[in-house]
Order: structure tokens, then C-alpha cells, then sequence
């Protein structure tokens, strides 16, 4: 589309109709925040014009001036021609409501345990104030160790990550929440680094994306950090490691959530001695499992 073409569009739903029409075209694939072209546009357009991210009807038939277009339509060509992720080129992700800042250093916000933490992991958790400690490792952009401890106020949590990058953000976060007297990140190769401590909870989305899956990504996750997402050959590598270590950071009634995506085959086939507790959200039912202290210890025992 030409410079004097843009010239044609005035409103706000014209820029959308625009959008959602290239977005099609272009075959974009989405996941990061939105599944769909036209939350995309929406959310894209929103945001550069400093509107309220849901509130778009009454301002559809309004004219928006050169500069917002010429903005809007700058970010509109890095999503196509670059395929970068829309948090990416807005240098943020909302997850349970909350915004997070984030940047290639992290992937993007987006897993499905933030749901079961804005609802304190019940009936798994009986009583949310008895938390006293809670781990999250892979922490990456901290979202998952932020929202922990919003789920439990009287925790202290530890967000743990090998990348000093990610923790670069986590940081920025945990400030921005206001939840930096209770959330303290460590530099650790998962457990390898910590001090001993006996947490209530653990949760943990990990790198688990097998080889073959990660020859086949799309060029948007292409541009998050690959050791964020690689797991190895069947995607168990770390999750191998997380299961046999994570006993001994556990406390008696301790459980660990762990986010395996689609690789539940792969899990069943790398651990057929375990019998987890499948955790259902609105979008997965077989991504999320959950195992007490005694189910991890089992295995080790027999």
C-alpha cells in the first residue's frame, strides 16, 4: 500500500478493517497475548493511540490525526514484514489483568498457571494465608512469581532463572507490581544454586519444546530466547531434573505445578511410574499437572 493510499484511512475502524485484512493475508500466526488477527489490531491500535485497552466501540468512528496513523501503521509493517510479537513492539504483556513489561530477553507472558494462581491453586491449596514459601523457577519475565505472590500474601517467593537477562526484567516487575519486599529472584541452573528451603508451592513453566516442534516454529516465537523454550529431544531434558530434585525442596504437604505444553505423550513416555493430577483451564486440559511430595518420592524409594 502506498503513502497516498494511507491517505484513505481516516477512523479508527478504518485502520482496524486495514489491519485485520493485511494480518489475514500475511497468514500471521498468533499465540503471544491474542489468537486471533483482529485482538491483535485492536490491542496494537489501542495502545499507540493511549486508549483503554477495553473500551474500542466508542472510539471506532473517531479520526485519529497523521502522526497516530503514520505511528500505528509503522508498528503494522514490523509485525508483517519482521513477524515480531506484538508485546515485543509495545515492550508489554498483560496476563490476569496485570501489565508486565517485556522484551526479547523473555518470552511472553502467556502461561496458563497465571489462571490457577488468580484462583490460589484451590481446592490443591486449602488455605492460601498458611503459604509461607513458594518457588518459581524458569521464572523468566517473573510473571508467574509475581502473581504468586499477589495469590498469597503472606508468602515470601523466590524466582529463580539461569539468565541473568531474564532476571534483568523480572526485577523491573517485581517493582512494577509492588511486590519487590517479597519477591526476591536468584541466579540458578533450576535447583543446582539454591539454598535449601522447604516450599509449599513450586511452580515451574520450563523449556519443553521438543527438537522436531522446534524446527517447526513459527517465525514469531523464532524471535524469543531459544533457551527458553528448547527442551531437547522429547522436551523432557529439564523436567527430568525438575522431578528427581524437586523432593528435596518441598515441604511435607508440599505440591509442584509444572507446565509441559503439548508434550504429554513425551511426559507419560519419560515418566510412566507417575500419577499426576491433570489441571484443566479455559484453553488446556492436558498441559498442566501437578504432583505432591510423596508422588515424587515414590519412584526414588522403589
Amino acid at each position: 500500500m502506498n503513502s497516498s493510499a494511507y491517505q484513505e484511512l481516516h477512523t479508527v475502524r478504518d485502520l482496524l478493517r486495514y489491519t485485520v485484512s493485511q494480518f489475514n493475508a500475511a497468514k500471521l500466526s498468533f499465540g503471544h497475548g491474542s489468537d486471533n488477527a483482529w485482538d491483535e489490531a485492536v490491542y496494537l491500535l489501542l495502545h499507540v493511540l493511549h486508549l483503554p485497552l477495553d473500551t474500542l466501540d466508542p472510539f471506532l468512528d473517531a479520526r485519529v490525526l497523521p502522526e497516530e496513523r503514520e505511528k500505528f501503521l509503522n508498528l503494522v509493517a514490523r509485525r508483517l514484514d519482521e513477524r515480531v510479537p506484538a508485546a515485543y513492539l509495545t515492550g508489554e504483556a498483560w496476563l490476569q489483568g496485570h501489565r508486565f513489561v517485556v522484551d526479547p530477553r523473555v518470552i511472553i507472558p502467556r502461561s496458563p498457571i497465571s489462571e490457577l494462581l488468580a484462583e490460589q491453586l484451590s481446592p490443591w491449596v486449602t488455605d492460601p494465608d498458611a503459604v509461607d514459601y513458594v518457588l518459581d523457577l524458569c521464572t523468566g519475565s517473573g510473571c508467574l512469581a509475581v502473581l504468586a505472590a499477589l495469590a498469597f500474601p503472606g508468602a515470601q517467593v523466590d524466582a529463580v532463572d539461569l539468565s541473568e537477562h531474564a532476571l534483568e526484567v523480572a526485577d523491573q516487575n517485581i517493582e512494577l507490581l509492588g511486590v519487590d519486599g517479597r519477591v526476591t529472584t536468584h541466579r540458578s541452573d533450576l535447583f543446582d544454586q539454591l539454598p535449601d528451603c522447604q516450599y509449599n508451592v513450586i511452580v515451574c513453566n520450563p523449556p519443553y519444546v521438543n527438537s522436531h516442534a522446534m524446527e517447526s516454529l513459527p517465525p514469531e516465537y523464532r524471535h524469543e530466547p531459544t533457551q527458553a523454550l528448547a527442551g531437547g529431544p522429547d522436551g523432557m531434558d529439564l523436567v527430568r531434573r525438575i522431578v528427581r530434585d524437586a523432593p528435596r525442596f518441598m515441604a511435607p504437604e508440599g505440591i509442584l505445578v509444572l507446565e509441559i505444553g503439548n508434550e504429554y505423550e513425551n511426559f507419560i513416555n519419560a515418566f510412566p511410574e507417575l500419577d499426576p493430577v491433570w489441571l484443566s483451564t479455559e484453553n488446556a486440559e492436558d498441559q498442566i499437572l501437578m504432583l505432591t511430595r510423596e508422588q515424587l518420592q515414590e519412584p526414588m524409594a522403589s
